[in-house]
C-alpha cells in the first residue's frame, strides 16, 4: 500500500473538485435570447486624440423604456484603465477631437426634435456648448488644423444662400426660410432614391460651408445645385480643403467621384484634382506634409455590386495617381496615414478575416500588422494605432494594436457575453458542383456531440458584396448574431461565402455578373451537402434564411430545391423586374443587366423565384421595413402573395417606420423571437 502525503492528497481532491466544477460552470452559461438585444452595446465611430493618449467612440444602446436606439460618446485613455461616458440623453454622432486635443465635438439634435447642430465639450467631461445655430441639416464636418474653422457638410439650404451667425434669440438667420407647408418633391436626378435619405431632390444635395468657430459665422463654399459635395478634409497648412463632388446628371455621370480642392474662403473657385470610380466607402486623408492625398478607388458601374476598394494616393501638385493596392486583389478598409507619413495603415478583407496591414509609400511593400482578427475601423496618431475589432466570441470593442497583438481598451459587452454559452465556429471548405472551391464557416451548438446529426440552418449573408467572417456583430444585417442565436438554441448553422462574395478576389466576386441565382445557389447547396456528408446535418431537418441579398438568395434557393422544411426571407425579392425604378440600384441594373425592354429575357431569368413560384414547397416567413428603399417591402409582399395563392404556409411581417436595417429595439427583439418560433414550428425543437 502506497502512502500519499497530505498535501498531495489535498491537491488530488482539489483537482477532482475542479473537474466536477468545470462542467457545472459551463452549464451555468445560457443560450442567447431575443431579449438580450436590450443589453447589447454596439461600439462604432472610432477616433484617436492628436497626442495618441486617448480614444473616443460611440456606444449605441437599445433602450427598452423609450424603445429607441441611442448613441452616447465615450472616451478611454491609452492605458485602458480610465474610461468615461461623456454624453447622455439625446443621441450623438460624428465625434471628433479638436486639433489641440482638449475638446470633443459631435453632432446632436438637442433637445429632441430640433435640427442637428455641432456641439463641443471638454475632453474630460463637462457641459455641452453649442457651436452652430444653422437651419440646414448638418451631416458631417471637419476641423481645420489650427482649430479656428470647421467645414460643414450641410443640405436643406437654398442654393446661393449662406447661414449666418445666430441672432439675440439664439436662432439662425437666413435669407430664405422654408415654408411649414409640405411641397411637391421635384425629381431631376438619374438616381433619385436612397435608403434612409428617401427621395433625392435638389434640396437634399449636400454642400460645404465654412464655420468661423469664434464668431459662429457660416459662409457657403460650394453652391453648384447640380452637384453633391461631401468628405471634406483640411490640408495640414489650412490653405486648402479637399472634398468629393458628385455630378447629378445622367447615366454617364454616375459611379464617378471627382476630387476637388477649394480655398477656405467664401467665393473661392474649386479646382478639380482628379476623377475616379466611386468605391464602396470613400475616404480622403492628407499626408502629414500636405503633398499627397490618400483616397479609395472603386470600379466601373458594370461591377458596382462587386467592388473591391483599392487604396491610392494622388500628388497634389500634379494630380498624378498611384494605386498602392491594385495587385492585392482584396478590399481595403479604413486607411490612415502613419504619423511620419511614410506608410498608410488599413484593414484587408481576406477569406473570413479582416486583418490590419500597412503599405510603405516608398516601396509599395505591404506588411501585415496582425492576423486572424476582424478589424472594422482603424485610427492612428502619434505612433499609436487603435482599432475596433471583433471575433467569434467577442463583440466589437476598442483595442490598442501593439506588435501584432490586441490590448483591450473597452469591454462594453463583456458582462453579457460572460453569461452566454456561444457556439463554436470552424472554417470549412468544399467543392461546388462545377468544381469551384468554396469557403465558409460552420457554427456548432455549445454542447455539440460528434456523431449526432443536428437540425441545420443555412444562414446567408447579404451583399453580395461582403463575406461571412469571424465576428460577432450586434447591429446591421450581417449574419453572425443570428448564427449564434440559432446555435445556442441547438441548431447547426452554415455560413457559406458563395460566389459573388468578397474576400476571395475580384474574379470570384464578379463570377455571378448578370447571372444571379445560379452559381450562388450551387455553392449554397454544396455547403448543405458537405454538412450532410460529414454526418453533422440532419437531411430531414434543414432550414434556410437571410436578410437583404441573403433573403433574395433564400427565394432563389427554395425555388430550386424543395428539401428545406422552413425558410426565412428578410428584406428580399423574387421578382427583380418590380425593383427597377422602385429601389436605389438603378446604376447596377442598367450597367449590369441592361434596361428590361432591351434584355427582357434576362430580367425574367433573374426573377425566376416569382415567375416559377409554383416550384416552391417550403413554408416561408417574409419580413421587411415599410420605408426600405434598399430592397422595398414589395419584394416580400409579392412572394408572400404568391405562396398564399399556392397554398404554401407563409406569413408576412411588416415593421412600420423601419428602413433596410432595423433600429427600433422592440422590433429587433420581435424579429429574433419570430425567427426562433418559425424555425421551431417546422424543424422541431433543438435536440
Amino acid at each position: 500500500m502506497t502512502t500519499v502525503p497530505p498535501i498531495a492528497a489535498a491537491l488530488r481532491v482539489c483537482a477532482a473538485l475542479l473537474v466536477c466544477v468545470a462542467p457545472l460552470a459551463a452549464q451555468a452559461r445560457r443560450a442567447l435570447q431575443p431579449e438580450d438585444w436590450y443589453r447589447f452595446q454596439a461600439v462604432s465611430d472610432l477616433q484617436i486624440a492628436p497626442d495618441g493618449a486617448a480614444v473616443a467612440y460611440l456606444v449605441t444602446s437599445y433602450d427598452k423604456a423609450s424603445d429607441e436606439s441611442r448613441a452616447a460618446l465615450w472616451t478611454a485613455d491609452w492605458t485602458g484603465r480610465n474610461s468615461q461616458q461623456l454624453t447622455r440623453g439625446e443621441s450623438v454622432n460624428e465625434p471628433r477631437f479638436s486639433p489641440d486635443g482638449h475638446y470633443l465635438s459631435f453632432l446632436s439634435a438637442r433637445p429632441k426634435g430640433e435640427s442637428t447642430q455641432v456641439w463641443l465639450l471638454p475632453r474630460k467631461g463637462g457641459e455641452w456648448r453649442q457651436l452652430t445655430h444653422v437651419s440646414g441639416e448638418i451631416t458631417s464636418y471637419e476641423w481645420s488644423r489650427d482649430g479656428a474653422h470647421m467645414v460643414l457638410v450641410m443640405h436643406g439650404v437654398a442654393p446661393g444662400t449662406s447661414e449666418t451667425a445666430p441672432g439675440k434669440d439664439g436662432k439662425a438667420r437666413r435669407e430664405h426660410r422654408p415654408s411649414a407647408a409640405p411641397k411637391p418633391l421635384v425629381i431631376d436626378a438619374y438616381q433619385f432614391k436612397q435608403d434612409e435619405d428617401g427621395y433625392l431632390t435638389a434640396e437634399s444635395r449636400s454642400h460645404l460651408y465654412l464655420l468661423d468657430v469664434r464668431s459662429g459665422v457660416v459662409e457657403a463654399l460650394t453652391t453648384d445645385p447640380q452637384r453633391a459635395d461631401s468628405k471634406p478634409q483640411f490640408s495640414p497648412d489650412g490653405r486648402q480643403i479637399a472634398y468629393v463632388s458628385n455630378l447629378v446628371g445622367g447615366p454617364e455621370d454616375v459611379g464617378i467621384d471627382e476630387l476637388y480642392l477649394v480655398a477656405p474662403t467664401a467665393g473661392a473657385k474649386p479646382h478639380r484634382l482628379l476623377k475616379t470610380w466611386t468605391p464602396n466607402h470613400q475616404h480622403l486623408e492628407w499626408s502629414p506634409d500636405g503633398r499627397q492625398i490618400a483616397f479609395l478607388i472603386g470600379d466601373e458601374p458594370r461591377y458596382n455590386a462587386y467592388i473591391l476598394d483599392d487604396l491610392a494616393v494622388a500628388d497634389v501638385a500634379s494630380g498624378k495617381v498611384r494605386d498602392l493596392t491594385g495587385k492585392l486583389d482584396r478590399a481595403v478598409v479604413s486607411p490612415a496615414f502613419s504619423s511620419d507619413g511614410r506608410s498608410i495603415q488599413f484593414a484587408i478583407e481576406d477569406d473570413g478575416f479582416q486583418y490590419p496591414a500597412q503599405v510603405a509609400l516608398a516601396s509599395g511593400e505591404i506588411t501585415h500588422l496582425g492576423d486572424s482578427m476582424v478589424v472594422t475601423e482603424l485610427a492612428t496618431s502619434a505612433g499609436h494605432t487603435a482599432v475596433l475589432a471583433t471575433n467569434d466570441q467577442s463583440a466589437v470593442e476598442v483595442s490598442a494594436l501593439e506588435a501584432g497583438k490586441l490590448r483591450s481598451l473597452s469591454a462594453h459587452n463583456r458582462a453579457l457575453l460572460d453569461e452566454l454559452a456561444l457556439g463554436t465556429v470552424e472554417d470549412i471548405a468544399f467543392t461546388s458542383r462545377d468544381g469551384t472551391s468554396v469557403h465558409g464557416q460552420i457554427v456548432k451548438p455549445p454542447d455539440f456531440i460528434v456523431g449526432h446529426r443536428y437540425p441545420t440552418i443555412l444562414w446567408i449573408h447579404g451583399g453580395p458584396n461582403g463575406q461571412d467572417q469571424h465576428e460577432l456583430v450586434l447591429e446591421g444585417y450581417g449574419p453572425p448574431l443570428e448564427r449564434q442565436l440559432f446555435a445556442t438554441h441547438g441548431y447547426v448553422v452554415l455560413a457559406v461565402n458563395y460566389r459573388g462574395s468578397t474576400g476571395r478576389g475580384a474574379a470570384f466576386a464578379r463570377s455571378i455578373l448578370a447571372d444571379w441565382g445560379q452559381k450562388e445557389v450551387q455553392d449554397l447547396l454544396a455547403g448543405v451537402d458537405y454538412a450532410i456528408a460529414k454526418g453533422i446535418a440532419n437531411p430531414g431537418r434543414l432550414g434556410i434564411g437571410g436578410w437583404s441579398y441573403g433573403g433574395i438568395l433564400t427565394d432563389y434557393t427554395i425555388a430550386t430545391d424543395t428539401r428545406f422544411r422552413t425558410a426565412i426571407s428578410g428584406a428580399g425579392s423574387g421578382n427583380q423586374l418590380t425593383t427597377y425604378g422602385t429601389d436605389e440600384y438603378i446604376v447596377e441594373y442598367n450597367a449590369e443587366l441592361g434596361p428590361p425592354w432591351r434584355n427582357t429575357a434576362l430580367w425574367i431569368q433573374v426573377s425566376y423565384p416569382f415567375f416559377h413560384a409554383d416550384r416552391i414547397r417550403t413554408p416561408t416567413l417574409f419580413l421587411g421595413g415599410d420605408k426600405d428603399f434598399n430592397v422595398p417591402i414589395a419584394g416580400g409582399e409579392q412572394m408572400y402573395q404568391a405562396l398564399r395563392t399556392l397554398g404554401i404556409p407563409t406569413q408576412l411581417i411588416v415593421y412600420p417606420g423601419e428602413y433596410h436595417v432595423l433600429t427600433r429595439p422592440s422590433f429587433l427583439v420581435d424579429r429574433s423571437r419570430r425567427y426562433l418560433a418559425w424555425i421551431e414550428d417546422y424543424l422541431g425543437g433543438s435536440p
